[in-house]
């Protein structure tokens, strides 16, 4: 492989990445955890903000979940968010605020599991590891010809033969800078539903290249079909003396720490779904609605505005309070905000 090639061109084209241009473990942290399950357009509009708010590990672990959660608010899967938290309060708890090195040590933190102490080894602290995740899953194995199920098994064998030197033989004096140039081929040019072989800089003695059908590995597992489900939501906008009817959502909770509308379940084919209260409005189908979707879910938000004295025998009203609405916008959920938005704007 030649890899000055490979990192010579990640260089060139993908050296101005916010997370690139400032190091350290903590941001190196913060980084990867945001982008395993966000886009790298969204994680660049966030990253800096998120790293003024709490630029170092004490910070993070000092925070207010609220605070936390609005600081993370547009990146989805707010799971990772608490675990960021949990994760920061061992290690100001148990390791003085200090990252340990080795990945073993690192996995002893919770919620670091085998891709995150990688890159935490080979791109923060630019030591020899290979964080295997999509991207370089399915490059290295095109790259030689590794016909394994995508997936757990083909990342084991990938980090097997690396540990014993049947792959990456070379001389890479930069584990960070190669990890990353991986990272960014696969994502670019070496993608799982297309591959761009001639603009690829390691074409020349790739066996997936030369079989002729590069999109053929990694070999896709059978599909098992996950579930889904409709659910129908009534999201009600209620204005006093510029105050905003907002329920403060639980531990438990979809989005617990943020505020939302007051929100009920309307019809969903989840039966057992006990996010909301339930209510029943006829024909509500003639309401006007916002899609957005959650885990398992696709949503349909149906909106109204609704008058103080019509919400007086709604179920768990006590839950209900009424916040100054400039002072509460910031601390919406994503959806509550466009509902909010599109009464404004009606």
């Amino acid at each position: 492989m030649d890899v000055k090639k490979l990192i010579s061109w990640s260089k060139e084209n993908y050296s101005k990445l916010p997370w690139r241009e400032s190091r350290s473990v903590y941001s190196t942290w913060i980084s990867e955890v945001m982008l395993q399950q966000t886009t790298v357009y969204t994680v660049k509009s966030r990253l800096n903000g998120f790293l003024e708010k709490f630029p170092s590990v004490n910070d993070l672990a000092n925070a207010t979940e609220e605070d936390l959660l609005i600081a993370w608010k547009g990146l989805g899967y707010y799971q990772r968010a608490k675990n960021l938290k949990k994760a920061a309060e061992y290690i100001r708890d148990e390791l003085n605020g200090n990252f340990p090195e080795g990945a073993c040590d690192l996995q002893k933190i919770p919620g670091i599991g085998p891709y995150t102490s990688s890159a935490l080894v080979s791109i923060g602290m630019n030591q020899k590891a290979l964080a295997v995740d999509a991207n370089l899953e399915r490059v290295l194995a095109r790259y030689y010809g590794i016909k394994t199920y995508k997936g757990p098994k083909l990342k084991e064998e990938l980090q097997d033969k690396f540990e014993n030197n049947e792959i990456l033989d070379v001389n890479i004096s930069s584990w960070r800078d190669f990890n990353e140039a991986v990272m960014d081929l696969g994502r670019e040019i070496c993608q799982s539903r297309r591959a761009d072989c001639l603009l690829c800089p390691i074409q020349k003695k790739c066996v997936a290249r030369k079989m002729g059908n590069p999109l053929s590995i990694p070999v896709a597992s059978p599909k098992v079909k996950k579930e889904k489900h409709d659910l129908d939501l009534i999201r009600l906008v209620s204005i006093r003396r510029g105050k905003l009817a907002v329920v403060k959502k639980q531990r438990g909770e979809w989005l617990a720490g943020q505020y939302e509308l007051p929100t009920y379940i309307l019809n969903s084919t989840d039966k057992a779904l006990k996010q909301y209260p339930k209510i029943n409005i006829p024909i509500y189908n003639e309401l006007s609605f916002l899609k957005t979707g959650i885990t398992k879910y696709k949503i349909r938000n149906f909106y109204k505005k609704c008058s103080i004295s019509n919400m007086d025998n709604l179920p768990n009203m006590l839950s209900i309070e009424f916040v100054n609405i400039d002072e509460i916008k910031s601390k919406l959920s994503s959806a509550s905000l466009k509902v909010l938005s599109a009464i404004e704007n009606s």
